[in-house]
């Protein structure tokens, strides 16, 4: 086991169907009945309902989702795919032509994130070759953090009429996009089995895993999971929601594990005998080649081992994140900008909206700035792609305090990089006593159900600027 220390900051059961008919009425179907009084009330019977049982072999209206014969049994198109592209890499060929098939794009948009750019060519290759409809391909160069980073804006800019997004999970709600989108996770084959023995090795039996992973390797983790049960190491994968099961991004995670003792048995009650483990060494098992992501899961869970196992060395890491001191970094820059709001002294903020993709929420936008002002402070807009120090130093000097909406990690993992001090929306909110500064920093910035100053809160999710 590798010891690492942070850089810190410095289908379902086929059954039966049933069809329900009625009949339509004949003249003689209607009976009106005379009651003694002088009114007349007319009163409808129907026949009784003819049920229809289908045989369950019956074949049933087509899925539109499912793949047609024909591109399943096209020779050159099995052969183009196996001959360029990686074996162990699913682009999900196949449903993306038919997607594109299906809603007739003559031009399409690809994005991938910079590991993965030197299939897009390949990519566009065989779209262009296989696609009936298909006039143009374009590769969006631009660089690709995370699914934030859709840039269905471009695409439409383009005329592209769909826009195919390697890597990531949808964040943004396909219904919120100007285009028409279609993720491709890209998942990656991995040797679960060797990735079980390295922890097994590692940890005591008994010890109770949170398995997680980046989203490439979702089904990874549940067979991983699966695998550790059978070995006598309960295991859970947790979810923040609304991102798939096991799955963590860099500014959202999972928090509050350590709490959680809601594990099954040990053999799932199949004996009298069982024992059901609680109170025990709990660790998170992380499925990722690199360690930005598993980094929010550790700020989330600071008291909790974190174990990493990389995929491609096939090596299991030993992670330490220092939770305490980047917690005191972002304390003091949020201290220097709770004593200037105490002074009754007006600051100008400068709030700027990540326009990378869609990093930057408009709603979010609207909602600090009517904060700021509701406090007595001026503020402006600055629209940047990225946000670099050197960039802001040509405006410090009118700015007391940037406040970024982009991406939350930038101020935690940056901040301190900057001369003025750059908050996130939630430490925007601590500064000026909206919220507490909490116990354990949140990794919520795409969690359901968390505060004023994440994507999917209730006046954020619709990502509209408010009057």
């Amino acid at each position: 086991v590798q010891r690492k220390m942070s850089p810190n900051q410095d289908e379902k059961n086929e059954s039966t169907t049933t069809t329900t008919t009625t009949q339509p009425l004949n003249d003689d179907s209607t009976t009106q009945i005379k009651p003694s009084s002088s009114a007349t009330t007319t009163t409808t019977r129907r026949r009784p309902r003819r049920i229809i049982r289908r045989n369950k072999n019956t074949k049933t209206s087509k899925d539109p989702n499912e793949i047609p014969e024909s591109l399943n049994q096209n020779a050159a198109l099995q052969t183009a795919i196996s001959t360029s592209l990686p074996s162990d890499y699913d682009f999900e060929i196949l449903k993306t032509i038919h997607r594109i098939n299906t809603s007739t794009s003559t031009h399409v948009a690809l994005q991938l994130p910079e590991g993965l750019l030197l299939y897009a060519t390949t990519l566009a290759d065989i779209f262009r070759t296989f696609c009936p409809t298909v006039q143009n391909v374009s590769i969006l160069g631009d660089v690709t953090y995370g699914a934030c980073c859709i840039d269905d804006l471009t695409a439409q800019s383009l005329g592209c009429d769909l826009l195919v997004h390697y890597g990531h999970s949808c964040l943004v709600p396909i219904g919120e996009t100007v285009v028409k989108c279609l993720y491709v996770f890209v998942e990656i084959r991995v040797d679960v089995v060797h990735a079980v023995d390295c922890l097994c090795q590692t940890v005591e039996e008994g010890t109770l895993v949170f398995v997680m992973g980046t989203v490439q390797f979702r089904t990874a983790v549940v067979e991983a999971s699966k695998l550790l049960n059978e070995r006598n190491y309960p295991s859970k994968i947790p979810q923040a929601k609304p991102l798939s099961p096991g799955e963590v991004l860099g500014c959202t995670s999972p928090a509050n594990l350590v709490h959680d003792d809601n594990f099954k048995s040990l053999n799932n009650n199949n004996n009298s005998d069982d024992i059901v483990v609680t109170g025990r060494n709990k660790v998170m098992f992380f499925l990722a080649d690199g360690r930005f992501h598993l980094e929010s899961a550790m700020i989330s869970n600071p008291t909790l081992r974190a174990l990493r196992y990389d995929p491609y060395s096939k090596t299991l890491t030993d992670e330490v994140y220092e939770t305490q001191k980047m917690k005191s970094i972002r304390f003091q820059a949020i201290q220097s900008v709770s004593s200037t709001n105490e002074d009754n002294k007006k600051k100008t903020f400068g709030v700027i909206l990540g326009t990378l993709g869609r990093q930057g929420n408009p709603a979010i936008l609207s909602q600090i700035r009517k904060l700021i002002c509701s406090h007595g402070h001026a503020s402006f807009v600055l629209l940047l792609s990225e946000i670099f120090p050197s960039k802001l130093k040509l405006m410090e000097e009118s700015v007391d305090v940037w406040v970024q909406i982009a991406c939350p990690r930038l101020s935690v993992d940056w901040g301190h990089y900057f001369n003025k001090p750059v908050l996130s929306s939630y430490e925007l909110h601590v500064a000026l006593g909206e919220a507490e500064f909490e116990e354990v920093y949140p990794m919520d910035f795409y969690r359901v159900g968390s505060g004023k100053w994440t994507n999917y809160h209730d006046d954020n999710r619709q990502r509209k600027m408010m009057a």
